[in-house]
């Protein structure tokens, strides 16, 4: 494994070229280009306001309550970018071996690079979004912490990075044996994204007057994914932060799930994936 991860760093550049060359491909035939890494979280964003923040009145339900810096629409924009990030790794990671079948049979580099140019690509498109963070940040109040930056920020990028790309070589692999798992991903897409508090802070789950049921806010908690973006929320809403927040009743299980589940996601991600090499390259 020592040797692997060894060439995967010496061929680097490589990866830096995939990500280089995919995102030219994606906005060079494109009128407005780069603007539409900001154009689409933004519509998002407005869209799920209307129906979340002004007609069901999720606020109330954000760390803070109505005096919350920002309210309801920063809350949701934190979660709803790296979510995009994540997202697009998932939808791709099917494909990641097979749409470069021709390279990958042809080019003597570790195949992992593939897997990782596609989280990586994500997470570059994901950094291209900051700016609609930070005038968000700046025109709603938001406050952060040095807490925030220094401790929950980093940890969230780390952590949903190794969580994706574990996703990424599982998925990247079993596709190309058997292709239903496109068809599940985009299932489970639709329902990671309403299962990991992106648009319903996760208080209103896990407070202790909630109507939940005790085994549904422990399996509530069982997602990796609602951790990594309490982590991101935490960055401008330290109250939300795994462990701190009231509404984290369980003392930080989703922080534990997340940073236990990326660990054997990646782990479990991987160890497919070099089981399974020989056969995917009978396959392309």
């Amino acid at each position: 494994m020592a040797s692997r991860a060894l060439a995967v760093w010496q061929n680097r550049q490589v990866v830096g070229l995939l990500v280089r060359r995919d995102l030219k491909v994606k906005y060079q035939k494109s009128i407005l280009g780069y603007a539409w890494s900001m154009l689409e979280p933004l519509a998002m964003a407005g869209v799920y306001f209307f129906v979340f923040g002004l007609i069901f009145n999720t606020n109330r339900g954000v760390p803070g309550g109505d005096d919350a810096p920002g309210g309801y629409l920063l809350f949701l924009i934190s979660g709803l970018l790296p979510w995009l990030w994540f997202s697009t790794a998932l939808n791709e990671a099917p494909k990641a071996l097979i749409s470069q079948s021709k390279l990958i049979t042809t080019m003597k580099v570790p195949r992992e690079i593939f897997p990782i140019a596609v989280v990586t690509r994500g997470f570059v498109d994901y950094l291209f979004t900051w700016p609609v963070l930070l005038l968000f940040v700046f025109f709603l109040g938001g406050r952060t912490t040095l807490m925030g930056v220094l401790v929950w920020l980093p940890a969230a990028l780390v952590v949903q990075y190794a969580f994706t790309l574990g996703v990424t070589f599982l998925l990247a692999s079993v596709n190309v044996l058997v292709r239903d798992v496109e068809r599940i991903v985009r299932i489970l897409n639709r329902i990671l994204f309403y299962a990991s508090a992106i648009i319903i802070p996760s208080g209103m789950v896990l407070a202790a007057d909630s109507s939940f049921p005790g085994w549904f806010k422990a399996l509530f908690q069982l997602n990796p994914l609602l951790g990594i973006f309490k982590m991101h929320h935490a960055v401008w809403y330290p109250a939300d932060a795994p462990g701190f927040a009231a509404a984290a009743e369980a003392g930080g299980f989703a922080l534990t799930t997340a940073l236990v589940g990326a660990l054997v996601f990646l782990t479990v991600g991987y160890w497919v994936f070099r089981r399974l090499e020989t056969a995917v390259l009978k396959e392309l």
